[in-house]
């Protein structure tokens, strides 16, 4: 009895904090996804992740694992701190229409985040089990200097998403089990910019100046005295939304040493609602140009409508012996659902801006090892090959990602039978990028002028996570 109270305050205490943490963002995988839901597979770079089922955090990876957990009530929890570096280095940026460059190429726009984790699973009876855990599959954050050259493409970008997930397996017999869960997400983002209100003010004043019989060349002079006052501002976007998805998972003994795990996540779409707000330039005649109805940085409501992608992973277990197993991973991310991403102002057709994004279907594998010394320490090692979504053409500042290779060790210990504690270390080698962005046309150049030049990024990951059966 006292060893149960002992727990239930364990996770009435640590339960607020996984909570309140998952805000914090920062992609650990390609695109934005964030493998790291527990400690106990970084060791092994995430190999057989729908396979192992050794603790409660199977609950996410494939529910069926929650069929082959000990007997009895089991949690999982830990904390997985991401350490990102994204660096740029330019190679013949423009700067946008009457705008200069700073010679500053934005400082390391990752930033260290913690993720923590939590999972709970009980029995119903000897065929079903229930349970639930809360994470962060998707996340994140890149932030420059207000002032680097790239600063009218992005300054910082912020999407943090916290994934409830409760789950039954069905034990259909001593070989197979099911597994279903579902999925209620909460997503919310913030992207700010530079904005050349200095090209709005000029645009706007060579459109009146022709319209009033001047030459272009005196409709282009008249402009550029009006447009260089207004300078540069800072736009924010922000937008939220709540939606609902569901996971499916299968677990086979082929035989009494080997075990396939089939799991898949369903894509979720978003209708994100919310604001743009932009500065003031303290100058009457200027803000009230740039804040009419026909300006795009009036600012006021927004909404975008994105999908998060569907995944898909097949992964194998295999006992070789009483010191070593082996596990591999084969898992698919669909980001090809998200070919642009444009965010509208609520009250009109008009649209405030649209990226082209491109991304494509990505594959990834593992490959990863552990070994039990004795009955208290087992040690874990494991490579990875990760494919990035974003292709070379459309590459931006928000998400300069690359092709990722991970190397990782870790290992286990047992203070007692029905405790473990897991820890992991990985190195993400990040290949490295190149940008040539203009906004998407020599027209919107611009707005955002012209980023060209590469990008050195590389990931380190610590994990930590204990797990109880009682």
């Amino acid at each position: 009895m006292r060893t149960k109270m002992r727990v239930k305050k364990v996770v009435l205490a640590t339960l607020p904090a996984i909570v309140g943490g998952l805000y914090a963002s920062v992609a650990g995988a390609a695109g934005f996804q964030l493998l790291e839901q527990n400690a106990s597979g970084m060791g092994t770079a995430y190999a057989g992740s729908a396979a192992v089922a050794d603790n409660a955090s199977t609950v996410f990876f494939n529910p069926a694992g929650m069929a082959y957990l000990p007997k009895g009530k089991n949690i999982a929890f830990g904390v997985d701190a991401i350490n990102p570096s994204s660096k740029f280095s330019n190679n013949g940026s423009v700067a946008p229409l009457l705008q200069t460059l700073n010679n500053n190429n934005g400082g390391d726009a990752g930033d260290l985040a913690f993720v923590p984790h939590g999972y709970f699973t009980m029995p119903i009876n000897e065929q079903i089990t229930f349970g639930v855990g809360v994470g962060a599959p998707f996340g994140l954050k890149t932030e420059y200097d207000s002032g680097w050259d790239g600063r009218f493409q992005a300054i910082k970008s912020d999407v943090k998403l916290i994934n409830l997930n409760p789950s039954l397996s069905y034990k259909v017999n001593n070989s197979v089990s099911l597994g279903f869960g579902l999925n209620y997400q909460h997503l919310k983002g913030e992207f700010t910019s530079a904005v050349n209100y200095a090209g709005a003010v000029f645009a706007a004043a060579y459109a009146r100046a022709l319209g009033a019989g001047a030459s272009p060349a005196q409709a282009q002079a008249a402009a550029a005295a009006a447009g260089r006052p207004a300078g540069e501002g800072i736009g924010i976007i922000t937008g939220s939304d709540n939606a609902w998805g569901y996971n499916l998972g299968i677990m086979v003994d082929v035989t009494p040493d080997t075990r396939l795990g089939l799991s898949y996540r369903s894509k979720i779409k978003y209708h994100l609602t919310g604001n743009a707000d932009f500065s003031k330039t303290g100058i009457p005649a200027i803000d009230a140009v740039l804040g009419s109805a026909a300006s795009p940085v009036r600012g006021g409501a927004i909404y975008s409508d994105i999908k998060i992608p569907d995944t898909f992973i097949i992964s194998g277990l295999h006992h070789v012996n009483d010191k070593w197993d082996i596990m591999g991973d084969l898992s698919w991310t669909g980001w090809s659902k998200i070919p642009v991403l444009t965010f509208n102002y609520a009250s009109g057709p008009s649209t405030l801006s649209s990226t082209q994004e491109s991304w494509k279907d990505t594959w990834r594998a593992a490959i990863g090892a552990s070994y039990k010394y004795n009955a208290q320490w087992k040690a874990k090692v494991g490579v990875a090959y990760d494919e990035t979504p974003v292709p070379d053409v459309t590459r931006t500042p928000r998400l300069p990602d690359s092709d990722r290779t991970w190397l990782s060790i870790g290992g286990q210990y047992k203070p007692t039978k029905d405790s473990a504690i897991d820890f992991g270390y990985t190195h993400i080698f990040i290949k490295d990028g190149s940008i040539n962005n203009n906004g998407g046309s020599a027209t919107a150049q611009a707005s955002y002028g012209l980023l060209k030049g590469k990008y050195n990024n590389e990931v380190d990951l610590l994990g930590i996570q204990y797990s109880l059966t009682f």
